[in-house]
């Protein structure tokens, strides 16, 4: 690692960075972001991948590398900066909290080489893509969304209960949240949100709560996109 830090340091006026140091601070923020953006493209499993959010990693991280040597002791440009940075906003809106995580990690990796400290730049882009992984590897934490049931029941077979053995057998927690009537009023429409069981799949639970309600309409809806 010394080899590497002997590499970039090259000699200018003391205590300021020279235009070597700063290019290879984004030579080096620019081929870190290739590797966080290659473990991004792995591990990604959502419905909506996008080729140009993957570039705005690589290119924030080398940006935010120059922005660092503008700012690095001096906290008059790095507030007058910053204050910038805030009025920037996403032209879409952000929904996968795993890319928010990705979006972080290139700016620290982006920072972290804009300081000079390449060994620790080096070591978080290969600890952090790491982890990253084999949380993906492993499938961690795994479990359902969040998921609102509407169940139309005939006014006749209505009763608070009608479903709660059920639920309570296929879903880890359910919660009553509207009840309203519908055609005429002879219907009946219950809105549950529920979490279901890992080994619960949608069909049998739909199936379930159909031979409780004559075969009326029943619909399941995630409030999060599936990956």
């Amino acid at each position: 690692m010394d080899s590497i830090n002997n590499l970039f340091t090259l000699s200018g006026i003391e205590g300021q960075p020279t235009i070597w140091m700063s290019i290879s601070a984004m030579a080096l923020a620019a081929i870190l972001s290739l590797i966080i953006t290659k473990v991004y493209v792995i591990t990604f499993s959502g419905e909506r991948y996008s080729q140009a959010f993957v570039h705005t990693i690589v290119m924030m991280s080398v940006v935010v590398s120059v922005v660092m040597n503008v700012v690095s002791g001096n906290a008059g440009v790095a507030f007058g900066l910053f204050a910038v940075f805030s009025l920037i906003r996403f032209r879409s809106a952000v929904t996968n909290a795993k890319d928010i995580a990705y979006i972080f990690f290139g700016l620290c990796v982006g920072m972290t080489a804009g300081l000079f400290q390449f060994q620790l730049a080096i070591v978080l882009t290969l600890f952090a893509s790491l982890v990253f992984y084999l949380l993906y590897k492993f499938d961690y934490a795994k479990g359902k969304d969040t998921q609102i049931l509407k169940v139309t029941v005939p006014e006749n077979l209505n009763h608070e209960d009608l479903f709660e053995d059920i639920l309570n057998e296929m879903t880890d927690s359910h919660q009553l949240r509207q009840v309203e009537t519908t055609n005429l009023g002879t219907m009946i429409l219950y809105t549950f949100s529920i979490r279901s069981k890992v080994s619960t799949k949608d069909q049998v639970l739909l199936d379930a709560i159909r031979e409780r309600n004559a075969n009326l309409k029943v619909s399941l809806s995630y409030l999060e996109m599936r990956d």
